[in-house]
């Protein structure tokens, strides 16, 4: 028996390490897009700091009366100034946010492409809420590293140093007294909301995935939780959680507040200050106004730092919450493809290799210490149809998730007489498609919900496909293709969802079709047409494993297939 080599411990691991490190790292725009948004920035607040600087000396000089000419410069400067801020701030968020949002974009990309191994069967190990406060939320809170951290700070830093540069030219002893006001501004800033903010802020990714979840699950179960009384008991534990993050939001903003509050105090410190250590220095009128007033100029810029410690602390719990909702590997029980996809689907073959055959197969689901298929030897020949019993639990959904490489198999499985761990996943699911008993639809019409089958199907095909289902009547009642179906087919019975989804797999055209419990959730009384129906629509050039604790209508398959603890009793 040849093994898969996706259950080898060397090709389980997924490509490189994940760290929160690694995950700002790559939220990071390159310098290339990025260095512009920096530059425009640092301009924008140093013109923001020289009109202040300019204005400053022009009032105080104007009042002396001079020659027009002595003040001509500054008249020039203040307007050159007031219009370089707008223009370079502008320029900064042009050119800052389309940094950003270009590698958010890739950024979540890469996130959904570490994800894609691990669907559909180790999916189920991550929270719904989890991996979608991941892809939305935390990924979204990234962008803030290039926009409300790095640049700036980056801008903050240099302005405030030109700041002192330029003011201890005028004044050195004004300069040290700026100086030590913006590190002692910068030191309580950072430590005040370390201490107050950091945990709240740490908190904020976890609560929002905790109440995405409960909503989620509350949502998704509404009708047990009523039928069983719990539905109060659900609710009190979103409206909980909702307070506890209400809370950590309010905590955070209070600590931001406390952050400019003292960053305001120590800026009319810092210009009190300035007139103390001026006062043995002869300084003419508009040089005093300079080093007095530049000081509120330098703390409105600096006033970004707090702000972003407390998005760097925002930020960086993101980005460990995406650390961990991204596999550092690919567990044994998921298929690892080792040769990439051609876009073409495997030949079922002819003689007798032909169709799908497992030899010795076993699977086992991640996590689990059993196996849930063992051993298992099975033929299905092009155009047969095969029905698949079992009780609960006896390996029926496992047989289905290897067949179309959901699973990684232990043994041999062919399709045509070429071993599957030679054939790309996509690949084989282009050979065999599988239809589950609770059918995905899209919020959308049933047009798109067809669509994803085939993109280039006419509406004519469409509507074919659907008749040939026996869903042609239903939707002229509906209205047409234009009818919506709901949040995943909300809006149809379990009975029509099973249709549409086999009406998508008709149009995708695959060789061998597998029918996972088709007629689960659908009124016993109309169980059997569903079957009859399901079964003709398929034709009888395509292959179908039927799986199912409702028999069909005699004679409508071929043969029969039981499944007991995970391994076939009768049949084969």
């Amino acid at each position: 028996m040849s093994a898969d080599p996706a259950v080898h411990p060397g090709a389980a691991a997924a490509p490189g390490p994940v760290t929160a490190g690694s995950v700002l790292r790559a939220a990071m725009p390159p310098p290339r897009r990025f260095w512009p948004a920096a530059a425009s920035g640092f301009l924008s607040e140093a013109s923001a700091v020289a009109l202040l600087a300019v204005s400053a000396w022009l009032i105080v000089r104007a009042s002396e009366q001079p020659i027009l000419l002595a003040i001509s410069v500054a008249v020039v400067g203040v307007r050159l100034f007031a219009l370089t801020r707008a223009v370079f701030r502008y320029t900064e968020r042009l050119a800052g946010h389309d940094a950003a949002l270009r590698q958010l974009a890739r950024t979540r990309a890469d996130l959904v492409r570490r994800l894609i191994p691990l669907a559909p069967d180790a999916l189920g190990r991550h929270g719904r809420g989890s991996v979608l406060g991941a892809l939305v939320d935390d990924v979204d809170d990234l962008q803030n590293l290039p926009l409300r951290v790095v640049q700036p700070l980056a801008a903050s830093a240099f302005v405030a140093l030109g700041a002192v540069v330029f003011v201890g030219m005028v004044s050195w002893p004004a300069a040290l007294t700026l100086l030590a006001c913006l590190v002692a501004a910068a030191a309580a800033a950072l430590l005040w909301g370390w201490a107050v903010g950091a945990r709240s802020e740490r908190s904020l990714s976890p609560l929002r995935a905790r109440l995405a979840d409960q909503v989620l699950d509350h949502l998704g179960s509404l009708d047990v939780l009523v039928a069983y009384g719990a539905e109060e008991q659900s609710r009190a534990r979103i409206r909980e959680t909702d307070a506890l993050l209400r809370r950590a939001v309010v905590r955070r903003a209070a600590a931001q507040a406390g952050s400019a509050a003292l960053v305001s105090l120590l800026a009319g410190a810092a210009s009190v200050l300035a007139i103390v250590a001026t006062q043995g220095q002869d300084l003419a009128g508009p040089s005093l106004a300079v080093v007095v007033l530049v000081p509120l100029a330098v703390f409105e810029v600096f006033a970004a730092v707090p702000l972003a410690a407390s998005a760097w602390r925002q930020v960086h719990a993101s980005a460990t919450r995406i650390s961990e909702a991204l596999p550092t590997r690919i567990p044994e029980e998921i298929v690892r493809d080792v040769v990439p996809a051609t876009g073409t689907a495997p030949s079922l073959g002819t003689g007798t290799e032909a169709g799908l055959r497992l030899r010795g197969a076993s699977a086992r689901w991640p996590g689990a210490e059993d196996d849930a298929l063992s051993d298992v030897d099975l033929h299905v020949a092009p155009g047969e149809r095969l029905l698949v019993v079992g009780s609960s639990g006896a390996g029926k959904s496992t047989l289905a998730h290897v067949l179309v490489r959901f699973l990684a198999v232990r043994g041999e499985y062919r399709i045509g007489g070429i071993p599957v761990q030679e054939l790309s996943s996509d690949d084989v699911r282009l050979t065999v498609g599988l239809c589950e008993q609770d059918p995905m639809l899209f919020d959308e019409d049933i047009r798109q919900n067809l669509l994803f089958a085939r993109e280039s199907a006419t509406d004519a095909e469409l509507i074919a496909a659907l008749e040939r289902v026996g869903l042609g009547p239903w939707l002229a009642e509906r209205g047409g293709l234009d009818a919506r179906v709901g949040e995943r087919g909300a809006l149809v019975s379990g009975g029509q969802a099973q249709r549409i989804s086999l009406a998508r797999a008709l149009l995708r055209g695959f060789p061998v079709l597998v029918l996972d419990e088709p007629t689960a959730g659908v009124d016993p009384q109309a169980s059997d047409r569903l079957l009859t129906d399901l079964l003709g629509a398929v034709g009888p050039d395509r292959s179908v494993v039927l799986i199912s604790h409702v028999a069909p209508p005699a004679g409508s398959v071929d043969r029969v297939v039981r499944l007991e603890g995970g391994r076939i009793v009768r049949g084969a």
